[in-house]
Order: C-alpha cells, then sequence, then structure tokens
C-alpha cells in the first residue's frame, strides 16, 4: 500500500537513510504502487510491494550510495 508520509516508511528505510534518500524512496514507491499495479506490467512473479519497494531503492541509489566503512548512504 502506498505511503503517506515518510513516517510510515519501514523501520529499515527510516534508520538507514537520510531524510532527503527517504523522500526519494516514498514518492518513487508510491509511484511505482500505481505503475505495477497489474501483474502483467511487472517483469518477474514479484508482487505489487516486493515491485515498488525495488523500484524505490532504484530511484534512491541513483542520488545516493551506501559508504561502506560508515554503513551511512551518503549523496553521490
Amino acid at each position: 500500500m502506498p505511503y503517506k508520509d515518510i513516517g510510515e516508511l519501514p523501520k529499515a528505510v527510516q534508520s538507514h537513510l537520510p531524510k532527503h534518500a527517504q523522500e526519494i524512496y516514498l514518492a518513487a514507491f508510491n509511484h511505482s504502487w500505481d505503475e505495477y499495479r497489474h501483474p502483467e506490467d511487472r517483469r518477474d512473479d514479484a508482487s505489487q510491494e516486493q515491485t515498488a519497494h525495488k523500484v524505490a531503492w532504484a530511484a534512491v541509489k541513483h542520488k545516493y550510495e551506501k559508504d561502506e566503512s560508515t554503513g551511512n548512504w551518503v549523496p553521490i
């Protein structure tokens, strides 16, 4: 289901991503939730929710990367 605000995002997302990255995640998740509503619109057998999370992470990774030494997500 779509998220209303970043406070509703999964705890793993909230605890690991900076606020701006959370906003990107939220927008991408909600958009892809609608876009991949129908199973035939998805590439594999993933559920609508799984697909939306994959898209959201991909969107975050366009602007942020994980610093392996600290584990923090930082702007690229």
